[in-house]
C-alpha cells in the first residue's frame, strides 16, 4: 500500500512538472484569432495596406515572453515584409505592448506594403519571432490572406489630354474707329471748324483705304446726341437735326471718296449715361453728390433740377463736362479677313516665313497628322525661341505617345519662358504619371483657369485613392479614367454609361467594362468585354487570370478560353 502511495505521488508530480514546462512555451496561435482586411487586399493610391485584428487567449501569453509578429506578402518573385509589432509579457523589461497572461488581450497591426503588379497572386502570412527569458521559441506562420484586388492599377495617366498653348490667330478682326463732330448749344449746324480738325480728316482717310482693300469689311454708324440740359422736348429736335446733318454730310463724302459702305443712324435726346461717364472721370468738387442724385432719380426733368440747385458745382458743369456730349459720333466698323484654313495650311508647309507666329500655330491646329503638327510647332521654335507655347504643344504630343521623359524636359523648357499655367498642368500630369502625387498637386495649383484642370484634378484625386472626389471632378468626362473613379466609388450604373460613351474605345475601356459586369453578376458581359480587351491587347489575359475581379469566374469554361 505504503508503495502504491509513493508512486502515485511520483505520477502527480512528473504530471506537474509537465504542465509547467509546457505553461514555460507559447504554443501556436490558432488561424481563428486572427483576422485581417480588406479581404481581399486592395490596391489604394500605389499601396496595398491591411489592418490585423488578433487576440492573444487567456493564459497563452507567458508572463516572460517577447513576441515580435511581423506581416508578410509573398508573391512569385520576390515577398513584402510589412510593419513589425512587439508584444512582452509582464515579468519582460522592454518596450512592447503588455499582454497579461491571465485575460490575454487584443491587439491591431496596421502595414502597407508598396505594390508591385505580381501581388495580384500573393498570400499573405503572419510570422512570430519569439522567446520565453532567453530561449528562443519557434512558432509556425500562419496564413491570413490570399491576392491583392488591384483594379485601381488600371489607372492610366499617360491617357489624359495635356494642355494645348492656344494660339491668338483670329479669321475675322474686328476694328472700331471713332472720330468726333462738335455742335454748340442749342445748334445742329456742323460749322466749318469742325470739318478741318485733323482726326475727322485721318478717319475718312482710314474710311476710303478700308474700303478699297480686299480682305476688309466695312459699314459706318452715326450716334448723334444732346446734352441733358434744356429739357426733353427741344433736346429731342436737336438730337434729331444732327443726326440728319451729319449724315447729309457724310453721305456727300463717301460719295466724293467712292466709298460704298452701308450707313446706319440713331440719335439720343439726352446723353444721360455720357454725362454720368464724363462725371466718374472728373475731379470736379462734389461729383458724389452729383452721382447719387443720377442713382436717385429717374426722371429727366428731377435730375436736371437737383444738379441744378447744387450750386457750387453747375457752373463746371456747364463749362466743362455738357460742351463734350453736343456731339455727332461717327465710328467705322471694319472687319480684317485673315488668310483661309487653306492658305495657312499650304504656306506652312511651303512657305512658313510668311507666317506669323499666331497664323503658325493656328496652322499647327489643323494639321491631319501628329507629325505634321510636331513638324510646325518645330518651326514655331526655330523661327520664335522666346515664345513658350511651341514647346508646351511638342511636350504633349510627346506626352500622348508615351514619351514622357521627353514631354517633361519640353515643358520644363516651355516653364522656364513663362509661367503659364498650360505647362504648370502638364507638369502636374507628368509627376502624377510619376507617382510624386505631392510634387504634382503643387504644379496644379498653378493651373487655375486651364480647360483641363478638372479631369488632372480627377486623376490626382484617383491615384490618391479618393474616388468619391476623384468621379466629382471628372464631372460628364467620358474617359476610362473618369469610369474606373465611378467604378471604385461603386457607383456602377454610371461608370458603365461613361464606358459606352468613350469617343475612342480601346482595351482597357472593354475590360472595364467586364469588370463592371462581373460586379453586377451579368457573366455574359464578363466573357464578351473580356474577349474584346484581349483581342485588341492579348496582355490583358494573363491579367486577367489572376484578377480577383473574376475570381468567380475562375472555373468557369467560357472564361477559361479568353483566358488561356
Amino acid at each position: 500500500m505504503y508503495k502504491k502511495i509513493v508512486l502515485y505521488s511520483f505520477i502527480l508530480a512528473v504530471t506537474a512538472g509537465f504542465l509547467v514546462a509546457c505553461s514555460s512555451s507559447l504554443k501556436p496561435l490558432a488561424s481563428d484569432y486572427i483576422k485581417a482586411e480588406p479581404q481581399p487586399l486592395e490596391l489604394v493610391a500605389g499601396k496595398v495596406p491591411v489592418t490585423i485584428n488578433a487576440t492573444f487567449p487567456a493564459n497563452w501569453f507567458n508572463k516572460k515572453a517577447t513576441l515580435v509578429v511581423t506581416p508578410v506578402l509573398r508573391y512569385d518573385g520576390g515577398e513584402a515584409w510589412g510593419t513589425s509589432y512587439t508584444y512582452q509579457g509582464e515579468k519582460v523589461a522592454g518596450n512592447g505592448q503588455v499582454i497579461p497572461q491571465k485575460t490575454g488581450g487584443n491587439v491591431t497591426l496596421k502595414s502597407s506594403f508598396d505594390y508591385v503588379p505580381a501581388m495580384q497572386k500573393s498570400d499573405l502570412y503572419l510570422t512570430f519571432s519569439a522567446k520565453v527569458g532567453n530561449k528562443e521559441v519557434s512558432l509556425p506562420e500562419i496564413k491570413i490572406g490570399e491576392g491583392v484586388l488591384a483594379t485601381a492599377a488600371l489607372l492610366d495617366a499617360g491617357s489624359e489630354i495635356p494642355a494645348i498653348a492656344p494660339d491668338k490667330f483670329q479669321k475675322i478682326i474686328k476694328e472700331a474707329h471713332n472720330a468726333d463732330i462738335m455742335f454748340l448749344i442749342q445748334q445742329a449746324e456742323i460749322r466749318s471748324g469742325e470739318l478741318k480738325k485733323a482726326d475727322l480728316a485721318n478717319w475718312k482717310k482710314l474710311i476710303a483705304n478700308a474700303d478699297k482693300a480686299e480682305n476688309k469689311k466695312i459699314n459706318v454708324e452715326i450716334s448723334a446726341y444732346a446734352s441733358p440740359d434744356g429739357g426733353a422736348e427741344l433736346n429731342e429736335k436737336l438730337a434729331g437735326k444732327r443726326e440728319a446733318n451729319t449724315n447729309k454730310y457724310l453721305k456727300s463724302e463717301l460719295k466724293k471718296s467712292k466709298v460704298d459702305a452701308p450707313v446706319t443712324t440713331r440719335y439720343t435726346a439726352q446723353d444721360w449715361e455720357g454725362f454720368k461717364e464724363l462725371v466718374e472721370k472728373s475731379n470736379i468738387q462734389d461729383k458724389n453728390l452729383i452721382l447719387s442724385v443720377l442713382s436717385m432719380y429717374k426722371d429727366s426733368e428731377q435730375r436736371e433740377r437737383e444738379i441744378k440747385n447744387i450750386s457750387s458745382v453747375y457752373s463746371v458743369l456747364a463749362d466743362e463736362i455738357l460742351p463734350q456730349l453736343r456731339r455727332s459720333r461717327l465710328t467705322a466698323n471694319i472687319e480684317i479677313i485673315g488668310k483661309s484654313d487653306e492658305e495657312i495650311s499650304k504656306l506652312a508647309s511651303s512657305n512658313p516665313q510668311s507666317l506669323d507666329i499666331e497664323e503658325l500655330l493656328y496652322a499647327a491646329s489643323l494639321a491631319d497628322s501628329p507629325s505634321v503638327e510636331e513638324s510646325i510647332y518645330k518651326k514655331v521654335t526655330e523661327r520664335f525661341p522666346n515664345d513658350y507655347r511651341a514647346y508646351n504643344n511638342l511636350g504633349a504630343i510627346d506626352y500622348l505617345n508615351g514619351n514622357l521623359s521627353r514631354a517633361e524636359s519640353l515643358f520644363n523648357k516651355s516653364l522656364s519662358i513663362s509661367a503659364s499655367p498650360e505647362a504648370n498642368l502638364n507638369l502636374g500630369l507628368i509627376n502624377i504619371a510619376k507617382g510624386d502625387l505631392d510634387k504634382a498637386q503643387q504644379f496644379l495649383g498653378k493651373a487655375s483657369g486651364v480647360a483641363e484642370l478638372n479631369n488632372a484634378t480627377g486623376l490626382i484625386n484617383l491615384a490618391g485613392g479618393n474616388y468619391s472626389k476623384a468621379a466629382g471632378s471628372f464631372g460628364k468626362t467620358a474617359s476610362n479614367n473618369a469610369a474606373l473613379a465611378q467604378l471604385l466609388n461603386k457607383d456602377y450604373s454610371n461608370a458603365l454609361s461613361t464606358l459606352n460613351a468613350v469617343a475612342h474605345p480601346n482595351a482597357i475601356t472593354a475590360y472595364l467594362k467586364a469588370v463592371v459586369a462581373a460586379r453586377t453578376n451579368n457573366p455574359n458581359d464578363v466573357v464578351s468585354n473580356l474577349r474584346q480587351a484581349v483581342r485588341l491587347d492579348p496582355s490583358l489575359a494573363g491579367r486577367a487570370s489572376v484578377d480577383l475581379e473574376f475570381v468567380k469566374y475562375f472555373t468557369n469554361e467560357d472564361f477559361l478560353n479568353v483566358v488561356k
